[in-house]
């Protein structure tokens, strides 16, 4: 990994690199086309940093949520993937963050910095993909993440990308896929009250609320 520190890499919170215009552009096309791709609510979204709370379905998740945006999205990686001379040349120009596996530390000072520089940061905070299409269990680790955050969180609801790529399918097939991007919310009363168990049921309703939305506008007609 490179000596520089977070702040000399040269990205921008507002202002997105070409390569992360062009791969938002093949992605939209080819999503379009073979998921029925759409998303709404990106109107909601704050002008400074942003936390982007989203429920887990597929690998493809990171990817549905920054699509409709013009503005980046940093998401989470393991460090070990940006040695690869290719691939981690990649990630580093779409705007995603290493983590080190195992790292408390890291996978919330990581994130942290990135807010504090402006930018929307995206989470799972099941921490892993559902096995079952509904939402899960968050971590505690997106509590103490919430403690550190000085940001509004906003829920983004996904349905449709499990159908369409669930866990441990070889290859997507086509589908039908809703986003929808919900309210910003502040959480600093719970936060400042320290209580986890509250923290983390309010952002599990939050998710619910959009996730439910999504699938509503999913098994719509239009």
């Amino acid at each position: 990994m490179s000596s520089k520190s977070p702040a000399d890499d040269g990205l921008s919170p507002h202002v997105p690199n070409w390569e992360w215009r062009a791969w938002r552009i093949l992605f939209r096309n080819a999503f379009t086309l073979g998921l029925a791709y759409r998303a709404r609510g990106m109107e909601r979204l704050p002008d400074g940093p942003a936390l982007l709370m989203a429920n887990h379905q597929s690998f493809l998740d990171p990817l549905l949520i920054g699509l409709p945006l013009q503005r980046p999205v940093s998401f989470v990686a393991r460090d070990d993937l940006f040695k690869a001379p290719i691939v981690g040349g990649i990630l580093r120009r779409t705007y995603v963050m290493p983590i080190r596996q195992g790292s408390a530390a890291s996978s919330i000072r990581v994130p942290i910095d990135r807010l504090n520089r402006g930018f929307y940061v995206g989470l799972f905070p099941e921490g892993a993909r559902t096995e079952t299409g509904e939402i899960g269990p968050l971590r505690p680790g997106f509590a103490a993440l919430l403690r550190r955050a000085d940001a509004p969180v906003v829920p983004v609801g996904i349905a449709g990308a499990y159908e369409a790529y669930p866990r441990g399918a070889a290859f997507p097939k086509p589908g039908r896929v809703r986003v929808v991007f919900g309210t910003p919310q502040r959480l600093d009363e719970l936060v400042e009250r320290g209580r986890e168990t509250e923290l983390l049921e309010r952002a599990t309703s939050l998710l619910g609320e959009v996730v439910a939305e999504a699938a509503e506008w999913r098994s719509q007609s239009d």
